[in-house]
């Protein structure tokens, strides 16, 4: 090695000894006599003191440094004399003897630093400069802790990891595939794996009965905060298990990381269905650290709106309503703001009706014309609003106005400063529907427009008690799937799935496959169940995702080391790319002009 310590490792206790550090110079201070540099490594950050009175060559060397030139330096640690509290190596630093610059470095296009001067784009061109911060490096290294604690926790339990292939064949379910065209068969496409779900179950079907991956998925969708073209997901799978099985062993798994990783305890996950999260949360991933239910004010037998000539009430499908504890002495400009929020296009409601719960038990609303005090009140009763508390109601069509309602729950929970990024609530999300039908969606490829879609994937199993529904009522069919959601954000989901090849079969119909479409898609899998398939489920988390929430992190950027910007492009390495024309020729893929 050409270090004998690194950059973070030093204390009071090793004043005396003869050391060896190498590192990138942070930053040089030039004091005329003395000259201090900060060296940094992935570790941490030691000062460097040089002085015209120990060595005037090594001193005028050491100013002639600049920011990321590596090098290496040897000397005698000393106790500082103006010490740094706030670097963990601040009591000491090194009085250095020898200095050898390894490589020089240009001026870097943004500082190295935790308030660096370069934007997101800039920072994702030179990604592995910017891998160089602390903040960054720390994302990447919980991210590596967190993979290290749920191997631990898997193999403990006897899970194996197999690797699946990265090369397979398209399917038309799900998201949209990326496709790597064959040289060697002409005409003929892989696809990347969205996830390794047909090859866990056959896993299955050979008898490794608990397996798991740490694993690569792709999928071409347009990206948000949350997501990417490629991304890693904890995937898993166990046979000769029910769904309180699959539960009981990965809420097991997500308490052993809080606690290893942040040292928090986490208590057993409430579990609540699909319909209770659409009720009273307006989406099926609740953030519960805060109540705020929704409150349908329409009700057929306690519709408290009706019968006072209010025409967006009296024609709407769905009125809503959420109580906001405290919030009364909004201002008059504040509900203004809330009311243009709600009007945003990502929301789409024409506008907002509030109501205040004065503290001497007053109510007033901006619809007093039509709803008198009385009235009121029966609001205030339906959603449990105390003094001082406001009531924020929206109305419209059913899913338009419940999925707004959510939003707007969502929105007054950040000001009202009620999502602390230290506070975790996890619980799970059980019974979802089946199968949902789909009239158009542009997100998804004609194919699957205007027929049955499964909710979850077409080989999640319906509850037993439910499967005679699939001839008679589809839609009411419930699933044998489940989600866990931590802090409204969905980190895993999974199902028990089918293993039964005529139960297979009749579901790939109810989706709209014909016989032959399903055989050719899937028919390794059909005939696989018939060599003794045994019941099995398993569960998938979003690994990025999970990182980030652990960091309190709204992005998954920063937790994936070289990651792609929101057009889907590696800006560092300008890729996707042309390609030449040989390879085009090889390939038999001519362009289009």
């Amino acid at each position: 090695m050409l270090r004998t310590h690194t950059c973070g490792q030093l204390l009071l206790a090793d004043v005396n000894k003869q050391v060896t550090l190498c590192g990138w110079v942070q930053k040089t201070r030039d004091l005329g006599g003395m000259t201090f540099i900060d060296l940094r490594d992935r570790y941490g950050i030691t000062q460097l003191a040089f002085n015209l009175d120990w060595d005037k060559n090594i001193c005028e060397k050491a100013r002639e440094l600049s920011r990321e030139f590596v090098i290496k330096i040897s000397g005698t640690v000393i106790e500082r004399e103006s010490k740094n509290k706030n670097n963990p190596t601040g009591d000491i630093e090194i009085r250095v003897t020898t200095l050898d610059i390894l490589n020089k470095s240009i001026t870097p296009p943004f500082t190295i630093e935790e308030q660096s001067d370069g934007g997101d784009e800039l920072r994702m061109r030179y990604r592995y400069l910017d891998l160089r911060r602390a903040s960054v490096r720390k994302n990447l290294e919980l991210r590596h802790r967190l993979a290290i604690e749920t191997r631990n926790y898997l193999d403990l339990l006897s899970f194996i990891e197999v690797e699946t292939p990265v090369l397979i064949k398209s399917t038309p379910e799900g998201a949209r595939d990326f496709v790597v065209p064959s040289r060697m068969n002409k005409n003929e496409f892989y696809a990347l794996p969205q996830s390794p779900q047909t090859f866990k179950q056959l896993l299955m079907v050979s008898g490794f009965d608990r397996y798991y991956q740490i694993v690569k998925c792709f999928r071409d969708e347009d990206l948000r905060a949350d997501r990417q073209p490629e991304f890693t997901q904890i995937d898993c799978e166990m046979s000769f298990v029910e769904q309180e099985d699959i539960l009981n062993t990965f809420e097991g798994l997500i308490q052993h990381l809080f606690k290893k990783v942040k040292n928090i305890s986490i208590d057993k996950l409430p579990r609540i269905t699909y319909a209770h999260a659409m009720e009273f949360y307006g989406n099926d991933k609740p953030d519960t650290r805060f109540d705020m239910h929704l409150v349908q004010l329409n009700k057929a037998q306690n519709n408290v709106v009706a019968g006072k000539n209010f025409k967006l009430f009296d024609e709407a499908e769905l009125v809503l309503a959420i109580c906001a504890k405290g919030a009364a002495n909004y201002t008059r400009k504040q509900l203004d703001e809330l009311t243009e929020w709600v009007k945003r296009p990502q929301i789409g409601m024409s506008g907002l009706v509030y109501a205040r719960v004065s503290e001497d038990g007053t109510i007033k609303s901006s619809v007093d014309k039509f709803y008198n005090e009385a009235a009121l009140q029966l609001w205030a009763n339906a959603c449990k609003a105390q003094k001082g508390d406001l009531i924020l109601v929206l109305s419209g069509s059913e899913n338009k106005t419940r999925k707004a309602m959510s939003e707007l729950r969502l929105e007054m929970g950040n000001r009202l400063g009620l999502r602390g990024k230290d506070k975790y609530a996890c619980l799970w999300v059980v019974d979802f529907p089946l199968l949902e039908w789909n009239e158009g969606d542009p997100n998804l490829p004609e194919s699957m427009r205007g027929r049955w879609v499964a909710k979850h994937h077409p080989f999640t199993s319906p509850k037993p008690e439910d499967v005679s529904l699939l001839t008679t009522n589809p839609g009411e069919v419930r699933a044998n799937a489940y989600d866990m959601v931590i802090n409204g954000v969905e980190v895993g989901g999974g199902s028990i799935r089918i293993y039964e090849r005529e139960l297979q079969e009749k579901m790939f119909s109810i989706l709209g496959f014909t016989r032959e479409e399903a055989q050719k898609q899937f028919g390794f899998l059909l005939h696989a169940f018939e060599f003794g398939a045994p019941p099995h489920g398993g569960i998938a988390f979003g690994f990025d995702r999970l990182c980030s929430l652990f960091a309190g992190a709204e992005s998954i950027r920063d937790f994936i080391a070289f990651p792609k910007n929101n057009h889907g492009r590696d800006t560092m390495i300008d890729a996707p790319s042309t390609i030449s024309e040989e390879q085009l020729n090889e390939l038999n893929i001519q362009l289009k002009k």
